[in-house]
């Protein structure tokens, strides 16, 4: 008897009436939300505009869902398509099934859309969501959870996950407990992959893209072991299986970007979007408002005190300090008139005769 496992979900879907509420499309739709948050502050910090990373979201979540869902159904063609298939199910995203790679690469397309609409440059954009994507791939794994879907191999290990017989391999019907693949990839992305996507880049300040392509490396790392340990059907090339092939092909291809771009474009981006910038960068008056053409309103306490300054210079006897001032009035008067005294006393006539010797 086994004593510790990891339950499974008797069922994925919950109903609030008619209306089917997933735990799959809960776990991915939690996930974005926390992307464009981390996202956003991480932009902001870098000089953007607040609102910048949910906005360009609006391609690039849709152009993501478009391409891991195509990567899947292109990858696993013979599970809709063929004798006794229904293609119908090709559309189910809700029952599972969303390629990583295909996500990334045409979730990038719509990013780019999005960044060329506003101006401002792809790579700056992708390092700053880097770490909220690893979060949100690590989050959305989890729906897997609630699908029974992607295990690795049988195993008695305390945190073995328990899967119900209709979702058992066809090879081992009797076997309840498997390695939980989807556990594995969910701490490598959050504890593994964002942890160290945000410790680089704040350590050696990294740009042009260097902080994406290191996040995409870490993951196809994780992703490449963690792959090998999962028994859900899927093509093999050489040996291993095609998504083992598509993270060492990602990886070197990363690595490459890494290193080229760290020579041809050293440092970090000074300016990540423009319009910031100029918001930014207006000069203000000491008053508070923009100069640049339009007179600062003028100071209300200045306007009150003006008329009360003119009443004051019509009416003599509402100036101030008028007794102080006579004084001053009558020392001048006196100086004026001491040169008129000296001038008449030189003008008047000698009435003395002179005395001869």
């Amino acid at each position: 008897m086994d004593l510790a496992y990891i339950p499974s979900p008797s069922r994925g879907v919950v109903y609030l009436g008619p209306i089917p509420l997933r735990g799959y499309a809960f776990c991915i739709i939690i996930g974005v939300f926390v992307a464009v948050w981390l996202g956003s502050r991480r932009w902001v910090a870098r000089g953007g505009v607040k609102t910048t990373v949910a906005d360009i979201a609006v391609w690039a979540v849709p152009f993501g869902l478009l391409g891991g869902r195509l990567y899947h159904v292109i990858t696993d063609y013979e599970l809709y398509f063929g004798k006794g298939k229904d293609w119908v199910g090709a559309f189910k995203v809700w029952d599972g099934g969303l390629g990583i790679w295909g996500a990334v690469a045409l979730g990038a397309l719509g990013a780019w859309i999005g960044c060329r609409r506003r101006g401002i440059p792809l790579p700056a954009y992708a390092d700053a969501v880097a770490p909220g994507i690893a979060i949100a791939q690590g989050i959305g794994r989890w729906g897997n959870w609630f699908n029974q879907e992607l295990y690795g191999g049988p195993t008695k290990l305390p945190w073995a996950l328990e899967i119900d017989p209709a979702h058992r391999p066809a090879a081992t019907p009797d076997i309840g407990l498997y390695h939980p693949t989807f556990l594995y990839e969910s701490l490598w992305d959050i504890l593994v992959v964002a942890m160290l996507v945000l410790w680089a880049d704040k350590r050696f300040k990294l740009g042009h893209g260097r902080a994406f392509a290191l996040y995409v490396a870490a993951y196809c790392v994780g992703r490449g072991w963690i792959e090998h340990m999962r028994v859900d059907y899927a093509h093999h090339i050489l040996g291993l299986r095609l998504n083992d092939w598509t993270a060492i092909i990602v990886f070197l291809a990363a690595v490459t970007y890494i290193v080229v771009s760290a020579r041809l474009r050293p440092g970090r981006e000074t300016v990540v979007e423009p319009a910031a910038e100029q918001t930014d960068g207006e000069p203000q008056s000491d008053a508070g408002a923009v100069t640049g053409g339009e007179r600062p309103a003028p100071d209300a306490a200045a306007e009150a005190a003006a008329p009360h300054d003119e009443a004051a210079a019509d009416d003599p006897a509402n100036a101030p300090d008028t007794q102080a001032a006579k004084p001053h009035a009558a020392e001048k008067t006196a100086e004026a008139a001491k040169p008129h005294a000296a001038e008449k006393t030189a003008e008047a006539p000698d009435t003395e005769p002179s005395k001869k010797a």
